[in-house]
């Protein structure tokens, strides 16, 4: 699915049009028309005192021959030198300090959207390839939308006002000169589709370099384990060479395109030898308006060449504005119409205000789910209730749809059919804020976010008193774990240096320090030690005793004492009940017990603790 989704996002850049493309780039340079306007008066200014020194030296040269004072020309040309010189360092710095804004905007942009998008629409992409787009995408767009946009109409400008002078120098020669200059313009202009195809092709297998090293370096042990380094290697090292022979070839289009353009100036400039030589022996034109023209034509290898990289610039960020805007295409998060936070209604601003005590916390009705692409649906006309107070199991075989449930339940994704109702309202009356708001949830790969592990306990609730850091900490015995730690809770943690059951113990600490009213547990278990494993049951059971807990587990010696267990089966509830009542009438329940080499008489172990569940 996810290189499915990756050559979707391919195919879209692909099949974007250039105008398409260019409106995407203009978007980047928009909100900073004012500076590109003052950059663009500058180089106006610039272009202006270049087109004026020909004309200039012209007349020193007429000067010589009529032996006149050179004292009025040549201090034009001092100040036209300097004023060049100092109009040309602040467009530099306006120029880089713009281009560095606009990548940040891009950036930062890119990564809320990233953060706000669809669950779907993120988990299908390779994140090595996401990241490539934020980071290196973006630096294509940079110049293409300073640099470029400001060279070209330099370009433009000088290329012009050097033709109108050339004109008016001597019509014969500018003919010469023009029949050249639409030779070349034709030969590098025909290159540019050519060069944008290779640009961008170079782009996307970086992006795919990038999500297949992302996800070995997060599978290394397993790499090494398997022997793999090799073949990994290889794999990796296609892209880059995918990349490279791309890169080259626009590499090669580029120098093409910059060598037609030199030839061009210099071939203009023999034949204006020529011709420019039998015009001052016919006397049709003077030595100083030949030299003149000549450094016009000189001049014009400078408009040239900026237009010829802002040509091959401009084609780069065409190439990384479409990919950025495949990232801004993705779907964002939304509520319906009418959604608002319900929970902070009433007095009291509880989680449960106006709430009739007997009100399910949670209520699945006829809900049906298909993933994209999926031939059967994932659930199919699904009906649950939770409890307000209590602890709910749900368990069955890999596939059934137990995973799906936590997700339609955190709105990560939504019903295809059916409803669910939180305190007896549809999900449609609630924002996804106020849904989250009341849950907390451990994932079944209990990840580690960057940065300490105070900051990670405290992730779900950022002003989480230390007592209460620490409490989750002891719960979860991690107490000597933090106590062996350099800096103690203040200690950098990743995925290398804490164990897997480490992670998931920080994961459900974190959840117990957010205090949900609603506790989601994914398979939490699945790495933790017995001993660990039974002061989560009692976290578990103290959580279940004043809110709703549901779990998922394949381990069902965590679940035996649950007030219900929802036993799924191929995307249907197909029993509920507790664990001995299960045990005597469901033939798949008893399997999967007896699979697990658990006891079948196992009664309930807190037969006095239990919460009714219809409490």
């Amino acid at each position: 699915m996810t290189n499915t989704a990756t050559d979707t996002g391919t195919r879209a850049a692909t099949e974007r049009t250039t105008a398409e493309k260019a409106r995407i780039l203009w978007a980047y340079a928009r909100p900073h028309k004012p500076v590109l306007a003052v950059a663009l008066v500058l180089g106006a200014l610039g272009t202006a005192a270049e087109l004026a020194t020909p004309l200039v030296t012209k007349a020193v040269l007429d000067g010589l021959e009529m032996s006149a004072s050179l004292r009025t020309p040549i201090t034009i040309l001092a100040v036209l030198l300097v004023a060049g010189s100092a109009v040309a360092l602040i467009q530099g710095i306006m120029l880089g300090t713009l281009a560095e804004r606009i990548i940040l905007a891009a950036r930062t942009g890119l990564v809320r959207h990233l953060l706000r998008a669809r669950v779907p629409e993120v988990t299908t992409r390779q994140p090595g390839e996401l990241v490539t787009r934020v980071t290196s995408d973006t630096l294509l767009i940079r110049e293409a939308t300073t640099s470029s946009v400001v060279n070209f109409v330099n370009g433009i400008i000088g290329l012009v006002g050097a033709i109108v002078l050339m004109a008016y120098l001597d019509a014969v020669l500018l003919g010469v000169t023009v029949a050249v200059l639409i030779l070349v313009g034709i030969s590098v202009v025909a290159l540019m589709p050519r060069l944008s195809k290779a640009q961008q092709e170079a782009q996307e297998h970086v992006g795919a370099l990038g999500g297949r090293l992302e996800g070995v370096v997060r599978a290394l042990r397993t790499v090494k384990s398997a022997r793999a380094e090799s073949r990994e290697t290889a794999r990796i090292a296609e892209h880059a060479e995918a990349s490279a022979r791309s890169g080259i070839r626009a590499v090669k289009l580029e120098n093409i395109s910059w060598t037609i353009t030199g030839a061009g100036v210099n071939l203009a400039v023999m034949l204006l030898l020529g011709v420019g030589a039998w015009r001052v022996s016919d006397g049709a034109i003077t030595v100083s308006t030949l030299v003149a023209f000549l450094l016009y034509v000189f001049q014009l290898m400078m408009p040239v060449m900026l237009l010829t990289m802002a040509l091959t610039s401009l084609q780069s960020g065409l190439a990384a504005a479409a990919r950025i805007s495949d990232v801004e295409d993705m779907e964002l998060e939304t509520d319906d119409d009418g959604a608002r936070d319900l929970h902070t209604d009433g007095a009291d601003g509880g989680g449960t205000s106006g709430v009739v005590a007997d009100t399910p916390a949670l209520r699945l009705h006829e809900v049906t789910y298909r993933y994209r692409g999926a031939d059967a649906p994932a659930l199919d006309g699904v009906s649950l209730t939770v409890p307000r107070r209590g602890h709910t199991a749900i368990v069955g075989p890999s596939g059934a749809g137990k995973t799906t449930i936590m997700s339609l339940l955190l709105r990560f994704l939504h019903p295809e059919h059916g409803r669910i109702e939180l305190d007896g309202r549809p999900y449609a009356e609630w924002t996804t804020d106020g849904i989250r708001s009341r849950i907390a949830y451990v994932e079944q790969d209990t990840p580690i976010v960057p940065g300490t592990l105070r900051e990670n306990l405290a992730y779900a609730a950022p002003g989480a008193a230390d007592g209460e850091v620490r409490a989750a900490v002891d719960a979860l015995r991690l107490t000597e774990r933090v106590a062996a730690m350099p800096d103690g809770l203040d200690t950098e943690v990743n995925a290398s240096n804490l164990s897997g059951g480490e992670r998931q113990r920080v994961a459900v600490a974190r959840a117990l320090v957010a205090r949900p009213e609603i506790l989601l547990l994914d398979e939490a278990t699945a790495q933790l030690d017995g001993l660990t494993e039974a002061a989560l049951a009692g976290a578990i059971r103290e959580v279940a005793r004043t809110g709703t807990v549901v779990t998922i587990a394949h381990r069902l010696s965590t679940v035996v004492d649950a007030d219900q267990i929802v036993l799924l089966d191929h995307g249907r509830v197909r029993a509920i009940g507790r664990h001995t009542e299960l045990l005597e009438t469901d033939e798949l329940y008893r399997e999967l017990v007896a699979a697990l080499r658990l006891d079948a008489s196992i009664g309930h172990p807190n037969e006095q603790e239990r919460v009714p569940a219809g409490a």
